[in-house]
């Protein structure tokens, strides 16, 4: 796949997954949103909100710490495509 089709497919799959109206699994969120952070070159951790929430963000960053934007954006349209595949 070429750069080109990978932004393209991600952008499909952020789209889809942004547009989606039923809650997430919250495995599945925090994967969806450490590898939209890494795609997006994002580094910001997060703040505010509940602590727990926070933590569990910054741990689902830190997972993905060695991944290319490339390489994320991959796995991001993966677990969009396998959760929309699988889901009930």
């Amino acid at each position: 796949m070429t750069s080109e089709e990978l932004d393209k497919a991600f952008q499909n799959a952020v789209k889809t997954v942004s547009e989606h109206t039923e809650p997430f699994p919250a495995d599945v969120l925090l994967r969806l949103y450490a590898y939209y952070k890494r795609a997006t070159n994002d580094d910001h951790l997060p703040t505010g909100g509940k602590p727990h929430i926070s933590a569990f963000k910054t741990n689902a960053l830190f997972q993905t710490r060695g991944l290319t934007s490339d390489e994320a954006k991959q796995l991001y349209i993966d677990v969009a495509t396998k959760y929309f595949l699988y889901r009930k």
